[in-house]
């Protein structure tokens, strides 16, 4: 009976030694196969875009850069950019301020339309406006009579754009300024403060950090648009071509070294939206 004792209370160790190694074994078998299919999907292609680019020498690739339909469509995308992310800023901190801060009838019928670019296709969304404002379209007719361009021009591109990228920044501060509640916001009213002021010393530094990150996605986004921008653009080089499009168009014709070195632009602008994304991340957890 005495020699039965330990051996009763050496199981529990026992099981969970066992527990533990399981648990490294399972631990580590899903990192390796996450690390593999980062390797696969991301890491590869990336290495392949830039060893592309390079492939014919720096000369080449500065020639693919510096080229003006090329410095176009960089002009052109930085330009949507600049347009489409303070427009969608505003709009999302409005939408967000409005759906966690008030009860109103229609409520969930706007939050639905803030996703609704989720559930379509960005080709969707440009053929949308294409049969809306296109010359045969609702409008087309009297904006050719008033001569109005807004397909195959850059009006055409921004409306594109702003359908594609305006759930970012609303998406990202709803939660967040659901979860912080209205208490400080009632505090401040009681206090004095009132409308905006309420909003710039007391809620917005509450945001701050969720709303950068909103506008680092939504720019990520707009930079990067292919397939509503493809639809209302027209593809004309110099003009309505941004960076995505006209690689497309190299590509087609079979000017892969130049194509790859265009990418390669934009692989630029999303590892530093990838290194601000992360520096927001690490503060806002601060």
């Amino acid at each position: 009976m005495a020699g039965s004792v330990p051996l009763a209370s050496n199981k529990p160790s026992t099981v969970r030694k066992r527990v533990a190694n399981e648990s490294v074994a399972v631990k580590w078998t899903l990192i390796g196969a996450a690390v593999l299919v980062m390797l696969w999907l991301i890491v590869l292609p990336l290495t392949i875009v830039l060893a592309e680019a390079l492939k014919k020498g720096w000369g080449v690739y500065v020639e693919a850069i510096t080229n003006p339909d090329a410095l176009s469509a960089l002009r052109l995308t930085l330009l949507v950019a600049l347009i489409t992310v303070p427009l969608n800023t505003i709009f999302g901190v409005v939408a967000a301020w409005a759906i966690t801060k008030f009860k109103f009838r229609g409520k969930g019928i706007l939050v639905t339309l803030i996703d609704l670019p989720f559930a379509v296709s960005p080709v969707i969304g440009g053929l949308i406006y294409v049969l809306v404002y296109g010359a045969h379209g609702w409008f087309g007719p009297w904006l050719q009579e008033h001569d109005i361009k807004i397909i195959f021009a850059l009006p055409g591109i921004i409306l594109a754009t702003l359908f594609v990228t305006f759930p970012f920044v609303a998406r990202e501060l709803i939660p967040l300024m659901e979860d912080q509640g209205q208490q400080e916001e009632e505090a401040a009213v009681t206090l004095g403060a009132r409308g905006f002021r309420v909003f710039w010393k007391v809620t917005l530094p509450n945001i701050k950090w969720g709303l950068l990150y909103g506008i680092i996605l939504c720019n990520a986004r707009a930079m990067g648009e292919f397939g509503a921008v493809s639809v209302v653009s027209g593809h004309i080089r110099g003009e309505t071509n941004t960076l995505p499009l006209h690689v497309e168009i190299l590509y087609n014709e079979y000017q892969f070294s130049a194509s790859f070195a265009v990418s390669s632009l934009l692989l630029l602008l999303a590892l530093v939206t990838l290194l601000l994304k992360n520096w927001f991340t690490r503060k806002s957890h601060h």
